[in-house]
């Protein structure tokens, strides 16, 4: 699913609270993906296809100058970019957009979705992001527990720090502290290699041709190289007249094409 580098020598040797950690952050991306795009199986979210090209690029340059504002090192929109963030939050209101829904626009080789969630809809993102994440940690745990017999003091200790880490979803997207101090949050995660098979397949329950459309969609029998799209995507969070709000911009394009 996302691009896995070759293990260098520092990698091997980074300290075993780090490892554990690292650990945990793949599979709160993972648990995001699905978090994000399962809805079309679990909740009988829509794919709306025909997202208005004019609108589509208002969403994008808008979520775009979001991240850029964003204080440095952490996911915090700054205060005078904080109207921007609301309007963006309100968009299905200005806009006349449905929120659950995926909203997509398609252009050869280029992908861009746009997803709204509120109230009772982020209560339950949050629910399914915590249970995904248990469930892809509690996998990892069991693989890495069959590396136990290995008796090196540096294993021992990662299987530690694995076993003993706790992660809760909620705090780690700040949810917390947005309610109480009524910031806006702009987080990104981003592959080069995303297999848009997978992503179509078993994370959304649909064909890549819904998604993608006729022209860039691969040959049945593809091979590898032909599934690779470059990937970004972008979650705003924020509380708007008193309304949990979450909008999630993904930017998918074939690996094969020009840059972002």
């Amino acid at each position: 699913m996302f691009e896995e580098p070759e293990e260098s020598p520092d990698e091997r040797s980074l300290n075993p609270a780090d490892r554990a950690r690292e650990m945990a952050d793949e599979c709160r991306m993972h648990a995001e993906l699905f978090a994000v795009f399962e809805g079309g199986r679990k909740f009988d979210a829509q794919l709306k296809i025909g997202l208005d090209e004019q609108l589509t690029k208002e969403i994008q340059r808008g979520i775009v100058k979001l991240e850029k504002s964003r204080t440095p090192e952490t996911p915090v929109i700054p205060p005078e970019s904080a109207a921007a963030a609301a309007e963006m939050l309100k968009m299905p209101e200005t806009r006349d957009l449905s929120t659950g829904d995926y909203h997509v626009h398609q252009k050869p080789g280029v992908v861009m979705i746009a997803r709204w969630l509120d109230q009772e809809q982020v209560d339950k993102f949050y629910e399914r992001l915590q249970a995904h994440f248990e469930a892809a940690f509690e996998g990892v745990l069991e693989d890495e527990r069959s590396n136990e017999w290995k008796q090196d003091e540096k294993t021992q200790e990662y299987l530690k720090a694995l076993d003993t880490h706790e992660a809760k979803m909620p705090e780690r997207y700040l949810r917390d502290v947005i309610k109480m101090h009524r910031i806006f949050v702009l987080s990104t995660q981003a592959a080069d290699d995303m297999n848009i098979a997978y992503l179509c397949d078993y994370v959304m329950g649909i064909s890549p041709v819904e998604l993608v459309g006729e022209e860039s969609a691969p040959p049945d029998g593809a091979a590898e190289g032909e599934l690779s799209w470059f990937f970004k995507l972008f979650a705003l969070r924020g509380i708007v007249e008193n309304k949990e709000r979450m909008c999630f911009f993904a930017y998918l394009q074939k690996a094969d094409d020009s840059g972002f």
